[in-house]
């Protein structure tokens, strides 16, 4: 099955056409190259009800798979991603960012300040990633295949037995 997602790319001055954004398009890529179907993109600022409302838009309106964040996970008084995030979500899960974080760690140990929430809203899984595209890469890049196991569980019948369909793809 192939899965649609988002990127929603959080920064001020990305929605003020005042700096290019790298880290979104690579997201895309990234997520076209492990078999997403890319739907939309956005460019928000760092304000909390419209990340809030992007985020709602996807899920409920446009009922999209997963929706990949990037942008607003850091310290800056400014960088509330996160906890946009976690006021739209139903159910949390931690061991996305837990792992985004470890393998970031392993890269510099800055990466245990970044504050990244995951969770899940009806059937759409949303992740956050930093803003740096070469940490957004990163970051994707350590969960990705995870990530399609959940969503495979996400979108299953709800049975506790779960069955693999790799004979099913081709190509």
């Amino acid at each position: 099955m192939q899965y649609t997602a988002a990127v929603i790319t959080v920064s001020d001055k990305g929605s003020r056409g005042e700096r290019v954004d790298t880290s979104g398009p690579a997201v895309c890529r990234l997520l076209e190259d492990a078999g997403f179907k890319v739907v939309h993109t956005a460019i928000v600022p760092d304000e909390k009800e419209q990340i809030q409302a992007e985020l709602i838009r996807c899920a409920d309106e446009q009922h999209i798979a997963l929706v990949m964040t990037t942008g607003g996970t850091g310290f800056s008084q400014r960088d509330i991603t996160p906890e946009a995030t976690l006021a739209v979500i139903e159910r949390e899960a931690r061991g996305i960012p837990e792992a985004m974080r470890w393998a970031s760690f392993q890269i510099t140990p800055r990466g245990c300040l970044s504050r990244s929430a995951a969770g899940i809203r009806g059937k759409t899984l949303i992740v956050n990633l930093p803003g740096s595209e070469k940490a957004a890469r990163e970051n994707l890049l350590a969960v990705i295949d995870a990530i399609v196991h959940g969503m495979d569980m996400l979108f299953s019948d709800g049975s506790t037995e779960h069955h693999h369909h790799h004979d099913h793809h081709s190509g």
